[in-house]
């Protein structure tokens, strides 16, 4: 469980390991400083802002005008970061009743309707029934522990459907390399280019 605990995806961990985490808050760009609504639900925990925090840094050179995908939304944190920071446009896919409504609670707080899309659907067959190049970054943070993440990237690596694929996951989680990884804490972000 990463050390410090206070923004965006949704991390489903067990009842006994949440923490009172700190409001979800965008960092840089046009919304920095904005909070966010975070999911009723209890068994959902915002990732770390310093790990968002340097992954968008990470990615700085690849968000101006981009098409962003942003799989197992949760409160919409990453992709409406990428947007605060120069991206496009976002597309979002959650399908927890909670986390959908803090989704477009933020979107409609940071007046982004006409510049996101959200879909109310599992993350997995949304991924693997993309086209190759539909995005230019795509971000993924499954829940620890499961194996999500790893069908995500077969499905991109199937047919590259982002130039840059940037997925967030346990330190322990072993995934093929990718162009570049950096560790947070018990947290670690790879980052993979078409």
């Amino acid at each position: 469980m990463p050390a410090a605990t206070p923004a965006p995806r949704a991390l489903y961990c067990p009842d006994d390991a949440i923490e009172s985490a700190a409001p979800v808050r965008i960092v840089a760009g046009k919304f920095a400083g904005r909070t966010l609504t975070s999911p009723q639900d209890q068994r959902v925990r915002p990732t770390a802002e310093h790990v968002r925090t340097g992954l968008l840094d990470l990615l700085a050179a690849d968000l101006p005008n981009a098409r962003v995908l942003d799989l197992f939304a949760g409160t919409g944190a990453l992709g409406l970061e990428a947007i605060s920071r120069g991206a496009h446009r976002a597309d979002f896919v959650e399908f927890r009743p909670d986390s959908l409504h803090a989704l477009r609670a933020n979107v409609a707080l940071l007046r982004l309707r006409d510049r996101t899309r959200i879909f109310r659907r599992d993350a997995l067959p949304f991924a693997s029934a993309l086209a190759a190049d539909t995005y230019d970054v795509a971000f993924a943070d499954p829940p620890y522990g499961s194996r999500m993440l790893d069908r995500v990237i077969e499905s991109w690596q199937a047919t590259r459907f982002a130039r840059v694929l940037a997925v967030e996951h346990a330190r322990t989680h072993e995934l093929p390399a990718g162009a570049y990884r950096r560790a947070f804490d018990d947290s670690m972000v790879t980052i993979y280019r078409a």
